[in-house]
């Protein structure tokens, strides 16, 4: 069926043979669906791939996103700057501003006074690479670390920011990048989303924003492709247990007959929307066994969960979540994206909020990695760290109080990836001396997103969908692939 027609357009080509071959068609694919079923779970080739994908043989089958939403310091935690310093008060020269955009929230001051990290950094690992002591055990991982420190975006607000990235665009709308994974490359997994969503966010819920759905929406792409939320509080996924009284048997024969009728009803209309309630409808019904397995942790080894921290086991924090992620991985979700807020400091970067968003992200961001490792994941797993933008080498809300806080910085900041055929112990890109402007190796946002699919075996011009008489792609119309950045490039 060609699913880029319009239910009208369907409509005018139906006739009653075509009607008549889809319905029993219809129910004859539901039978076949079900004697395959047992076979695709952790089927080695993916269910649902497009023809032709991947383009090339990949070096990552999945992805872990660990979004640190607000802007993490990159001044403060992964590209140090002593001249900032040692030129404390001092305002950064016009001649490194430029005109470089600011938030309205600092655009129109008179002075920038520059501002060194609020901590100490120190030089991790046999690579040497530079961090900051507040995060001692993602410095411990150092060696397996490709520390971005040039990225750059034109964004200067949260949501624009986080929606260019996910979805190429600042304006909502489109496929996020999971999305896109998802209708690519299929599934690994029959019996779990291929693109599963958490979010967390610090005890105290300092900041304040707050994460929009399309931020992991399918946009235009078939319903079936929107990533799938696991929520912190209560059932992971509402509804997912059956009613009293309603057995698991009872249940499969009432899908059986709901989707005859809609396979007959989509042979009618034409509505991709009854595709996607077909789909939902069996992957909902096949997590009601697979989603109470993924949680059940009675057989993580102690050792594990020490690692992850004192949170691992407490639902809705951001250490559950990334135990959660790795077991996703385990299991073949082709893409897991953890959401995690605290990360804008514009008035309490210096009052503790740093250290604790560090205390909170640290320890398991890093464990997730060696698990990975351990368990012989990490090379076709990619673990990506990183949030909207940056902060300010300069001081925010100094009006006679001091130096508080750092607004949002979108011209240089810093990233750092993992697995999945980046290259380890390696530091790429540099900015200037006050962490200000890139001078080698800039990768804006549309170059990591060309880049990470290519690690996929994807030419990211080549993954094309047409809507509205134009064919989009997650890239929009540029980015490069940053071969510097690659194992084997």
């Amino acid at each position: 069926m060609d699913f880029e027609l319009s239910p009208s357009e369907w409509r005018e080509r139906l006739t009653r043979r075509s009607f008549l071959s889809a319905g029993v068609q219809g129910i004859g694919s539901v039978a076949l669906a079900s004697l395959l079923a047992r076979d695709l779970k952790a089927a080695p080739n993916p269910v649902g791939a497009l023809p032709g994908l991947p383009h090339f043989a990949p070096k990552a089958k999945r992805m872990i996103c660990l979004w640190q939403g607000g802007g993490p310091s990159h001044v403060d935690l992964f590209d140090h700057k002593p001249l900032l310093a040692k030129m404390a008060g001092e305002d950064i020269p016009a001649s490194v501003r430029g005109d470089t955009r600011l938030s309205t929230m600092s655009s129109g001051y008179a002075k920038f006074p520059c501002v060194g990290a609020i901590k100490p950094f120190k030089k991790w690992g046999s690579s040497g690479i530079e961090m900051s002591e507040m995060l001692p055990y993602t410095g411990a991982i150092a060696d397996e670390l490709c520390v971005v420190r040039s990225m750059n975006t034109e964004a200067v607000n949260h949501a624009p920011g986080v929606t260019f990235f996910m979805t190429g665009s600042q304006i909502p709308g489109r496929p996020s990048m999971g999305a896109w994974l998802s209708y690519g490359l299929g599934s690994m997994n029959e019996d779990l989303p291929a693109y599963v969503v958490m979010t967390s966010s610090d005890a105290a819920k300092t900041c304040g924003q707050l994460f929009f759905e399309h931020y992991w929406s399918n946009g235009f792409l078939p319903g079936k492709h929107q990533g799938v939320r696991f929520r912190g509080v209560g059932d992971p996924v509402p509804f997912v247990n059956n009613p009293a009284g309603v057995s698991r048997d009872a249940r499969r024969t009432m899908l059986d007959d709901m989707q005859a009728l809609n396979r007959a009803h989509l042979g009618e209309a034409g509505d991709p929307a009854i595709d996607t309630r077909i789909s939902q409808y069996e992957m909902a019904f096949r997590m009601q066994a697979s989603v109470p397995d993924l949680l059940d942790f009675k057989n993580e080894p102690k050792s594990v969960l020490e690692m992850y921290g004192p949170d691992v086991l407490k639902p809705g924090t951001f250490a559950n979540n990334c135990l959660i992620a790795r077991r996703l991985a385990e299991r073949g979700v082709r893409f897991t994206q953890l959401m995690h807020a605290g990360w804008d400091q514009h008035n309490n970067l210096t009052t503790g909020q740093l250290a604790q968003q560090c205390l909170d992200t640290d320890q398991a961001s890093a464990a997730l990695v060696k698990d990975l490792k351990q368990r012989g994941l990490l090379d076709d797993t990619l673990v990506v760290w990183g949030g909207e933008f940056g902060r300010t080498p300069f001081a925010q809300n100094q009006q006679g109080k001091g130096f508080k806080g750092r607004d949002h910085f979108g011209r240089a900041y810093s990233w750092w990836l993992a697995g999945g055929g980046v290259k380890p112990g390696y530091v790429h890109g540099a900015t200037d001396d006050f962490g200000w402007n890139i001078v080698k190796d800039r990768v804006h946002v549309h170059d990591m997103q060309a880049t990470l699919m290519h690690l996929f075996g994807i030419n990211h011009e080549g993954l094309l969908f047409r809507y509205q008489g134009r064919q989009f792609r997650l890239t929009d119309v540029e980015g490069h692939v940053v071969k510097g950045m690659l194992k084997h490039a």
